[in-house]
């Protein structure tokens, strides 16, 4: 099943089913109980995986960012996965997996306090349920580096590319890369690794 909030999520399952990969389309809000409950509605019995992957950001300095910019952040990429975690754990069936999307910002980025605060508060929700949901669950982070979604191609070029000079790999990470990892910690394969953050970008968080 695929949940998101945007129009192309049609064009992105159409996407998914030409690669032979079955997806359902749900199109709901989920900072919206209606949409919660649509999406628990929409979801086959026992639940193997949950990844939370819903972001926005609402960038500005401290001094400047509005209450809406800081509330909209906080229920976006805090909130919606607290809330549909919540709602699906009690259909989770024995060997699933949880895994969280966070960023390498929750180390801190300047201009998105609430960003990075965001994704830090979600590591930390990963951490607390792991303990909790042991040891039928698995739970981790994954928090991606500058990564080329829509979101970071966004971001003017002359910046991008100085984010660029500070990774080691010398290049943006690709959507796959980071597929590929949240695959591997749903599957049989991790199935003894629980509570960690997997940084995944290029590196940059050694320099």
């Amino acid at each position: 099943m695929a949940v998101d909030i945007s129009d192309s999520l049609a064009d992105a399952v159409v996407a998914l089913e030409s690669d032979g990969i079955e997806a359902v389309p749900v199109q709901v809000d989920l900072t919206d109980d209606m949409g919660i409950t649509a999406v628990v509605h929409a979801t086959g019995k026992p639940v193997h995986a949950l990844v939370n992957n819903a972001g926005v950001t609402r960038d500005a300095r401290l001094v400047n960012m509005t209450d809406d910019q800081f509330e909209t952040v906080l229920q976006v990429n805090l909130g919606a996965a607290y809330r549909l975690t919540r709602a699906i754990a009690p259909h989770l069936g024995e060997g699933s997996s949880i895994v969280n999307i966070a960023s390498r910002a929750y180390l801190g980025n300047f201009g998105q306090f609430n960003y990075s605060m965001s994704k830090g508060a979600l590591i930390g929700m990963t951490r607390a349920l792991a303990i909790e949901l042991a040891p039928s669950s698995t739970v981790n982070a994954v928090a991606p580096g500058l990564i080329a979604t829509e979101m970071s191609l966004a971001i003017p070029e002359e910046i991008r590319e100085k984010m660029v000079e500070n990774i080691p790999m010398g290049r943006m990470g690709e959507p796959a890369e980071v597929a590929d990892l949240v695959a591997f910690l749903i599957g049989t394969g991790s199935s003894y690794i629980t509570g960690h953050v997997h940084v995944i970008g290029g590196g940059r968080s050694l320099t």
